[in-house]
């Protein structure tokens, strides 16, 4: 079959080609322009809200797309990723879920979870980090088998941290700085790799000492509560002794200023009395001794009848009075 040809001129050059039109006929161009612009068509892609894209020209990395409509050249000449760059992801350290439940059941991992405390003590952790993609070119293609590599910086990084703690922070007061400490470390872990990840959170889901040293942890724990509760009843019994006795004696520091200050103003008292006695006895003498001397007998012999008997210069018994009961009275009386 002797096939058409016809002549094209290229660079002032002629040069003889096939006259496909002469031996296929017309309908194969046309059918050949479908297929080049379905090619063509397939360079739009959709880029989602939660998504990046990132274009690549023959496996080498060009631009990043933003959420939208998008066009690039049809493969193979240019191809699109589109990581879920919002999409929180999950890694478990020192477990699995095998499945999600409910209930839900786990797998042990001791090789990751069983680490050596900053007092040389043996604790199993499992700790949950969550992440995302902070940056889809690295995420793509600065660090191979990512999920593996969060896994392993993890690890290190809780190892480190509990490493640098008391066993008893990590069981019971410390586990909230433990977990700040280690998004921390693995944040720079995964910064020193140009992993694009972002840690969104580290969680601490269980700690606890070994299953063959449980019993003798306990038995500490619970020795240590007794401790407390001593060193809390001493210290209740102490601010209950302690306050009383300071009240009581202030209570007896005023009683006894007050005594002092009573003694002194019934002293001041009496010195006043005695020298306003004694201006009155310097000028009448006889009658303020005479005075003194009734003032007294009333006092130390209270509720009697008394007489007080005037004789003259014969000897007679005149004026009889009755002094403190009923003047004139007989009888009733002691006399």
């Amino acid at each position: 079959m002797k096939i058409p040809k016809r002549n094209v001129t290229i660079g002032g050059e002629v040069f003889e080609v096939p006259d496909l039109t002469r031996l296929f006929g017309r309908g194969v161009w046309g059918i050949l322009i479908v297929v080049i612009i379905i090619w063509l068509l397939t360079g739009t892609y959709i880029v989602g809200a939660d998504q990046q894209g990132v274009i690549k020209r023959f496996g080498e990395y060009v631009r990043v797309a933003g959420p939208g409509i998008h066009y690039h050249l049809p493969f193979p000449i240019e191809s699109v990723q589109r990581p879920r760059v919002t999409e929180v992801k999950r890694a478990e350290i020192g477990f699995r879920t095998v499945d999600q439940g409910p209930p839900a059941r786990y797998v042990d991992r001791p090789n990751e979870s069983i680490m050596l405390t900053g007092n040389l003590n043996i604790v199993d952790c499992d700790m949950i980090v969550q992440y995302r993609i902070r940056d889809a070119v690295e995420y793509l293609f600065k660090v191979r088998d990512l999920q593996n590599t969060v896994h392993r910086a993890s690890e290190a990084a809780l190892r480190q941290v509990i490493g640098q703690r008391e066993i008893d922070e990590a069981l019971t007061t410390g586990k909230g700085e433990i977990q700040v400490d280690t998004k921390r470390q693995l944040q720079e872990i995964l910064d020193s790799y140009n992993s694009g990840l972002l840690v969104v959170a580290v969680q601490l889901q269980d700690v606890h000492p070994p299953q063959a040293v449980v019993d003798a942890f306990k038995d500490v724990a619970s020795a240590k509560e007794d401790l407390n509760k001593m060193i809390n009843q001493a210290q209740g019994y102490r601010n209950d002794v302690i306050p009383r006795t300071r009240g009581q004696a202030a209570q007896m520091v005023k009683e006894s200023e007050a005594w002092a200050a009573e003694r002194i103003a019934k002293a001041e008292g009496d010195a006043d009395n005695f020298n306003r006695i004694l201006k009155e006895y310097r000028l009448s003498r006889n009658v303020t001794r005479k005075r003194l001397m009734l003032e007294t007998m009333e006092q130390i012999l209270p509720g009697l009848q008394k007489y007080i008997l005037k004789s003259d210069r014969s000897g007679n018994l005149m004026n009889v009075l009755g002094i403190g009961t009923t003047v004139g009275k007989s009888t009733g009386g002691n006399r």
